[in-house]
């Protein structure tokens, strides 16, 4: 068997609802503004499922969209993992299982991987290690989300920030594909910030019932504080992490989770990373959580603006806590 294998990736996709949400929507319901959402995200606009649409409608979407810029055939994949907190159904069946059988992958294994908004590097490290270790040839990574249909609607912290989306990668032995090696991969957690992030009850250690469905417990709920803080420090130390070592000249883009806009221009700023440099398009998605650095890569990969040579830095931190930086070479 061999081992180390260096990892690349040989295509990418992406897909969002086509329903479109603008802040002035959520004013019919909610104490808020367009302005107020503004300042405080720099989100303009969203997509939300429609009624007749799920989760896995977009991670099937955006599969197939990576796998055809691979030039890949449904049954050359030989596994899929998707990191999400929303598929489908409640843990059971993996929204993967699905995916492997709308999108036609007869001969992947599939499994779903839980690490909220670092849902999409943590499977990203996952799967680069079945490439590494020699045993898979051709594995499809997707990072997304439904959670519209976990919000409170009463709820302003959340409710106006997270969206939904899709992001995809196939990843293939890096002599293979010849593009988008990834050098190195950092994750982390810190458990004792579980709860920041959290649905309370439905789970469990707290089963729906006729009162928790009542109260909304099984719901997301934010601490919005807390987390501002953890994510401009934990923001701010995976750039670091992902410059040390590196001129700021030899970087492309950087990829961040879009959580907020004024974290990112915060985290960057003090590495002096230009702005330019600083992929967003949170004005446009919004929070996508696993899906938001996914599509970012897989936006800027369609309109050609991934430089042959250059460093692409990708960053997420979300619910768990957990967190997760990469450095890619393309």
């Amino acid at each position: 068997m061999t081992h180390n294998l260096p990892v690349g990736i040989a295509g990418l996709g992406h897909a969002v609802p086509d329903r479109v949400l603008d802040n002035d929507w959520f004013t019919q319901f909610i104490d808020t503004s367009d302005e107020w959402i503004r300042q405080r995200t720099g989100i303009v606009e969203r997509r939300w499922l429609s009624e007749d649409e799920t989760t896995s409608d977009l991670f099937i979407r955006a599969g197939q969209m990576a796998l055809d810029r691979a030039g890949v055939k449904p049954e050359e994949v030989d596994l899929i993992v998707v990191g999400t907190v929303s598929g489908d159904y409640l843990a059971c069946p993996a929204s993967a299982c699905i995916v492997q059988d709308k999108l036609g992958c007869t001969n992947a294994a599939a499994f779903d991987l839980a690490a909220a908004c670092t849902g999409f590097l943590y499977s990203l490290q996952v799967a680069r290690q079945f490439i590494m270790t020699g045993t898979h040839k051709n594995v499809l990574v997707i990072g997304g989300e439904g959670l519209s249909r976990l919000l409170d609607m009463n709820d302003r912290n959340s409710v106006v920030i997270f969206a939904d989306g899709a992001g995809a990668a196939v990843l293939q032995p890096h002599e293979t594909c010849q593009q988008g090696l990834i050098e190195d991969i950092t994750l982390g957690a810190d458990g004792a910030g579980y709860h920041f992030i959290i649905r309370p009850k439905g789970g469990a250690k707290e089963p729906v019932t006729p009162e928790i469905l009542a109260e909304g417990t099984h719901l997301l709920r934010m601490k919005g504080r807390e987390v501002y803080r953890f994510a401009v420090d934990r923001m701010s130390e995976l750039m670091a992490w992902a410059m040390e070592g590196q001129d700021v000249e030899d970087v492309g883009w950087v990829f961040p989770h879009q959580m907020n806009r004024r974290i990112l221009e915060t985290a960057s700023g003090k590495l002096n990373i230009p702005n330019e440099k600083v992929y967003i398009n949170i004005h446009r998605f919004g929070n996508t959580s696993a899906g938001t650095v996914p599509i970012c890569l897989s936006e800027a990969y369609g309109n050609g603006e991934l430089e042959k040579g250059k460093l692409q830095i990708l960053a997420a931190f979300g619910a768990g806590l957990t967190w997760g930086a990469a450095r890619v070479r393309w």
